[in-house]
C-alpha cells in the first residue's frame, strides 16, 4: 500500500490529537479533538509571556511492518525539564506516553514507508487568561500532540553551508536547554541574514569564539576518529539525537569528547580534513559541506563519516539493525 508523503515537511496532520488539561491543581483525563483548531483565550499566558515548550520525535514503519517510536521517554523527560524551568505544570510521564502510543495507533495507516516517518509534536502551553501575570507563572496548562506524516528531511548531496557567528548568541544563555519557541525566534534575525547574504543553511553560534550550536541543531566536529562536541550546559539544547549519535559512535570505535572548543580550533580542523555534522530529530544527521569564517568559505572535504553515522541510527529506527539500547517502543 503506497502512502503519500506531503511535499512540505510538517504541513499535514492526523485528523485528531490528544489534549490533556491541567486544571485545579491536577492533570485531567485525556480528551480527543480535531487537530484543525484549538480554542484559546486571547489573554492566554503562553501568547503574552512565552510560557510554552514543545518536543519533536518520530514513529517509524519498520521493515517487518511493525510500528515503533524512537526514544519517547527521553523526549518526555526533556519536556518535564523544560516545564520545570518555565514553571509550567510538569506533565505526568505515564499519561504522556499513553497518549503518544494511542495517537500513533490511530495514525498508523498514515505512516509512510522508509525513509519517511510520522513526526510527533507534543506541545505544552500556559493557559491562564490573565494578562496581569507577567511576573507569575500560569496555574493552568494544555498538553496536546500533533502527528504529521513526513518525508525524509535529509537529501544526500544537498549543500549544508554554515555561517559561523561569533558576536551574537542564539538565545539567553540560561534558557538554552529549554525547547521553546522563543529560542528559535531569537535566532531568526541572524539566520535570515546569513541566508540572504551568504546563501547559508544555518548559523553556528559561537559567542566569543566558543562553539555551541546552530539555530535549530546540535553540532559535532568529527576529527579523524574523534567526535568533539560541547559538554551539556544550560547554554544549548540537550538533544536526544545528539545523545544517540554519541552513544552509537562509541560502539563504532570512535573516541567521544565532550569539551569546549573554539572557532580557531574548528577552522584548523576543517582545513586539515575534519568533518562536521548537525544533529536533530528531523534530519537525524546533516553533514556540513562548507563553513563561512569571517566572510571566507571553507569547504568540508568529506561527509563520509557523517553519512555512516546517520545510517547507523536510521538502521535502528527502521529495524535494519539491532536495537541494543532499548530505544524503540513498539506500538503495533
Amino acid at each position: 500500500m503506497s502512502r503519500p508523503v506531503p511535499a512540505v515537511f510538517g504541513s499535514v496532520f492526523h485528523a485528531e490529537m490528544p489534549v490533556i488539561a491541567f486544571q485545579n491543581g491536577a492533570w485531567q483525563p485525556v480528551e480527543w479533538q480535531s487537530s484543525q483548531d484549538l480554542t484559546l483565550a486571547p489573554g492566554a499566558h503562553a501568547l503574552h509571556y512565552g510560557s510554552e515548550c514543545f518536543e519533536g520525535l518520530k514513529a517509524f514503519r519498520q521493515a517487518d511492518g511493525k510500528i515503533v517510536m524512537f526514544r519517547p521517554t527521553a523526549n518526555i523527560a526533556r519536556m518535564q525539564q523544560s516545564a520545570d524551568i518555565l514553571h509550567l505544570p510538569k506533565p505526568e510521564a505515564e499519561a504522556f506516553l499513553d497518549a503518544l502510543i494511542e495517537l500513533v495507533k490511530r495514525a498508523a495507516d498514515e505512516i509512510p514507508d522508509a525513509p519517511a516517518a510520522l513526526y510527533l509534536r507534543p506541545t505544552l502551553i500556559g493557559t491562564d487568561p490573565i494578562i496581569g501575570k507577567a511576573g507569575a507563572p500560569s496555574d493552568t496548562a494544555l498538553l496536546y500532540i500533533l502527528a504529521s506524516p513526513v518525508g525524509d528531511y535529509f537529501k544526500v548531496g544537498s549543500p549544508v553551508k554554515i555561517l559561523v557567528e561569533t558576536e551574537n548568541i542564539r538565545c539567553a544563555p540560561h534558557m538554552g536547554r529549554v525547547k521553546c519557541g522563543g529560542n528559535y525566534a531569537s535566532a531568526m534575525p541572524w539566520v535570515l541574514k546569513a541566508k540572504a547574504e551568504y546563501g547559508a543553511s544555518q548559523v553556528l553560534f559561537c559567542p566569543n569564539g566558543d562553539v555551541q550550536e546552530t539555530g535549530a541543531s546540535n553540532f559535532i566536529l568529527i576529527n579523524g576518529n574523534e567526535l568533539i562536541t560541547k559538554p551539556l550546559t544550560d547554554e544549548f539544547l540537550h538533544g536526544v539525537t545528539r545523545d544517540s549519535v554519541l552513544t552509537v559512535a562509541k560502539d563504532l570505535g570512535y573516541k567521544v569528547t565532550e569539551r569546549n572548543f573554539t572557532v580557531s580550533e574548528l577552522k584548523a580542523a576543517i582545513e586539515n580534513g575534519a568533518e562536521a555534522v548537525l544533529t536533530g530529530t528531523a534530519a537525524v544527521i546533516s553533514p556540513v559541506t562548507s563553513f563561512i569564517f569571517e566572510g571566507q568559505e571553507v569547504e568540508v572535504k568529506s561527509q563520509e563519516r557523517g553519512n555512516a553515522l546517520r545510517k547507523a541510527i536510521t538502521d535502528i529506527q527502521f529495524g535494519l539493525a539491532e536495537d541494543k539500547y532499548g530505544w524503540l517502543v513498539e506500538v503495533c
